[in-house]
């Protein structure tokens, strides 16, 4: 895969400095739910580069990056926050596949959807693991 391959080159270097998120396995699952987007909206039709494509792509992205942003944050608190934005926007892409599936923009997304659900677990997994809870207590 093309994530494993960056991540292993940026890893490389002796003694360099190498981010926490590197070593989530949510974080790499989530570059290649990204990457996986990515490539499926290349192939949308030119008039969708501002529509549903661009809020696919949005979406795609932003879920590695506040995993990443969060692990780099340094305190658990700040970690629960971002995996919940990171949560979010994987619901929003969830909603918007089907959507560009509804309308004819994409064919098959069953492996989409497999590595969705991974993500979601591997999230909800990290954040119970963390012993953060999504939902105040009352």
């Amino acid at each position: 895969m093309a994530v494993k391959r960056e991540t292993e080159n940026v890893n490389a270097g002796a003694g360099a400095f190498r981010p926490a998120h590197y070593d989530l396995e949510l974080w790499k699952e989530a570059m290649r739910l990204a990457v996986a987007t990515l490539r499926l909206t290349a192939e949308f039709p030119p008039d969708e580069r501002f529509g549903l494509s661009s809020q696919l792509r949005r979406s795609a992205v932003s879920v590695p990056s506040n995993i990443a942003e969060g692990a780099a944050r340094g305190s658990r608190a700040e970690l629960l926050r971002f995996l919940l934005i990171a949560r979010g926007s994987l619901a929003e892409l969830d909603t918007q596949l089907w959507l560009a599936r509804e309308v004819g923009l994409a064919g098959d997304i069953a492996d989409l959807q497999d590595r969705i659900h991974r993500v979601f677990g591997l999230l909800n997994g990290l954040m119970k693991s963390r012993n953060a809870t999504t939902r105040p207590k009352r």
